[in-house]
């Protein structure tokens, strides 16, 4: 499959030993591993036999209960591939891929919510057994616009929104990275140029005045300087095709139906009152936010609210010297909370970006006043897959947090 699908190496036959942590490769004591990341052999053709035999299941889509969601809409999350090529000749294809990105498309009742890059079915799990069958929940007139034109708002929704910021992020990204690429090839290649036209040149001369070179002649050294015209001329019709960045149409790959936990309870007769109301929950968030955002700006950064985008954080802070970023999920907990709940993703976000994400716990005292409190590396492990969110002892994680910096 390696060689089907294009792999730089093949896959052996056999692995004395695989990783996924870079720092686990060469412990002392035990053979070197393979260290198996994107773009390794071995995970590429797992991944592509996996897609290519179970593909069939993302088209026929699933039902998933968000249990964090006391209301009763229910919204369908449907999954498109999107592909960015340059210039570059890939075989029978019309470019070379330059960047694959699944994107999460959210659709209620009144149309398009928005759309996600991360995997936000991490949050969701399946529908239990004592739960109401699929086809059950399907059949209620609530879900009535649930249909095969879906698909179709999909694609139109993807071709306005997903390909156009898409590929202008690549491209971007792309023209900086080209643009110094063509300066330093032109710089050492016309250095290069002007040594051997010159070394040509003064050959020639020497040559005409009866001072031979045994090593070096006038004609090979104008040959080296041509060699390096038609290398530097070549280099740069390369770049010019990578420029030629496109999108390709987004693929439709599947969907979900995400059932919230309150329409569930509805469904099966039960009546559960959430210990806060949802606008409180809601504004003491964007209150927390808020008071986050302000710190942030005191520190000197510049901080983006991207809370409605489920990023797996709630806050972008910009530092201006470097651009560099700093990732902020927010919790706001009245003192004396026993519990904070982190999701799925949050938790896989702070591992995946362990070095800039940050913890913010915006504690609310009883005098009206508020302390906030920043946690590095708040969490340690991956959950197991089939949990959606994490109860964290409130106190515990505010011994381990410190002052906002």
């Amino acid at each position: 499959r390696a060689s089907e699908i294009g792999t730089r190496e093949p896959v052996h036959s056999r692995y004395e030993r695989i990783v996924f942590d870079k720092s686990l490769v060469a412990p002392r004591g035990t053979p070197r591993a393979a260290f198996v990341c994107p773009g390794h052999p071995l995970l590429d053709a797992v991944l592509d036999l996996t897609l290519e035999r179970n593909r069939t299941l993302l088209r026929r889509g699933a039902v998933l209960v968000d249990d964090r969601d006391e209301g009763v809409e229910a919204h369908v999350l449907l999954y498109v591939e999107h592909t960015i090529h340059d210039g570059r000749p890939a075989g029978e294809h019309d470019g070379r891929t330059i960047s694959k990105r699944m994107i999460f498309l959210d659709f209620g009742p009144d149309g398009p919510r928005g759309h996600l890059q991360y995997a936000p079915y991490l949050d969701f799990r399946p529908l239990a057994p004592d739960e109401p069958h699929p086809h059950e929940i399907l059949s209620r007139p609530e879900f009535a616009w649930i249909d095969e034109g879906l698909a179709g708002e999909a694609e139109a929704y993807a071709a306005e929104h997903v390909a156009p910021e898409h590929l202008a992020e690549v491209r971007d990204a792309r023209m900086a990275a080209l643009n110094k690429t063509e300066a330093a090839v032109k710089d050492r290649l016309t250095k290069e140029i002007s040594y051997w036209d010159h070394r040509a040149e003064d050959l020639k001369l020497r040559e005409k005045a009866g001072q031979t070179n045994v090593h070096l002649n006038s004609r090979e050294a104008a040959k080296r300087a041509d060699q390096l015209h038609a290398r530097l001329s070549q280099r740069l019709e390369e770049l010019a095709l990578e420029r030629r960045i496109s999108a390709a149409k987004s693929t439709l790959l599947g969907g979900c139906l995400v059932v919230p936990r309150g329409l569930l309870d509805k469904m099966g007769g039960h009546t559960k009152e959430p210990p806060v109301a949802p606008s409180d929950t809601q504004a003491i968030a964007a209150r927390a936010r808020r008071i986050v955002m302000g710190v942030e700006r005191d520190l000197g950064f510049e901080p983006t609210d991207r809370e409605f985008e489920k990023r797996g954080y709630d806050i972008e802070s910009r530092v201006p010297d470097t651009g560099r970023l700093r990732f902020i999920e927010v919790k706001g907990r009245v003192e004396g909370a026993p519990t904070i709940t982190v999701t799925f993703n949050e938790i896989v976000t702070s591992l995946n970006k362990s070095e800039d994400y940050i913890l913010a716990i915006v504690e609310f005292l009883e005098n009206g006043g508020h302390r906030v409190h920043y946690l590095r590396r708040p969490f340690q492990r991956t959950p197991d897959f089939d949990v959606t969110d994490v109860r964290y002892n409130f106190a515990a994680l505010l011994r381990r947090a410190g002052e906002p910096s």
